[in-house]
């Protein structure tokens, strides 16, 4: 039987596909370099770019044009869902994956409609990311095993929806009844969201009605009780 033909220097110098460009968008440093030593050390993706808040992630998705941004939910100038928003509005079909401390029942199908392709808890971030940043760059959603059942319960009609309380919230609402429950006064709340007060007032009303909280005193000791059990994201 004849030996196999050895392969050419040409053959022996196959393309290897690109590498991966990730940007983190993390306000904690620490958390970015951890991270950061996390993806390169994986064969085929390198992180292009760190950013500290919203308003610098967006900045470097324009000059970088990461294939995966990594997004934290709690930035200091803008919560995560909303910069999640803008990358889709100003770079469609940008792929992002939410990495957060916060409770996935609450924020992760919120990410998820606001243009995330995964979301993971920082918790199981040493042991999950990688597989969460190779899934999305391949086209996939990322969930854990609790979220994706709860999801299926839900599109079956096995577990209907919820039709009332902090579910229905909008986005904006849930982020001004943090704020709330964080004792950010109106006038200061606007200020952060660049809205009016006026916005703010109605969001509140909007809020209490939902919540079927008949006065404001009654909705800001709601909001801090809130806040204390499930952590902002402030």
């Amino acid at each position: 039987m004849p030996s196999p033909r050895p392969k050419t220097p040409a053959e022996q110098k196959a393309p290897q596909p690109p590498v991966k460009r990730i940007l983190l968008v993390d306000d904690h440093p620490i958390m970015r370099h951890g991270l950061a030593q996390l993806i390169r050390s994986e064969p085929g993706l390198e992180v292009c770019a760190e950013a500290g808040s919203a308003c610098e992630g967006l900045d470097a998705v324009d000059r970088h044009h990461p294939d995966l941004v990594v997004i934290d939910l709690t930035l200091p100038d803008k919560n995560g869902l909303e910069l999640l928003k803008d990358i889709q509005a100003m770079h469609p079909g940008t792929l992002c994956l939410v990495l957060s401390m916060h409770d996935e029942d609450m924020y992760g199908e919120r990410a998820l409609r606001a243009g995330a392709r995964g979301y993971i808890m920082k918790e199981v971030a040493a042991d999950n990311l990688v597989t969460a940043v190779r899934k999305v760059l391949a086209g996939g959603i990322y969930v854990s095993d609790a979220m994706a059942s709860r999801m299926l319960e839900q599109v079956s009609g096995q577990r209907p929806r919820q039709g009332a309380g902090i579910d229905t919230l909008t986005d904006r609402e849930l982020e001004v009844l943090e704020m709330i429950g964080r004792g950010v006064a109106t006038k200061n709340i606007a200020t952060r969201l660049n809205i009016s007060a006026r916005t703010v007032e109605a969001h509140r009303a909007h809020i209490k009605d939902k919540l079927g909280i008949t006065d404001g005193a009654a909705l800001v000791r709601h909001a801090m009780q809130w806040v204390e059990q499930r952590g902002g994201m402030l």
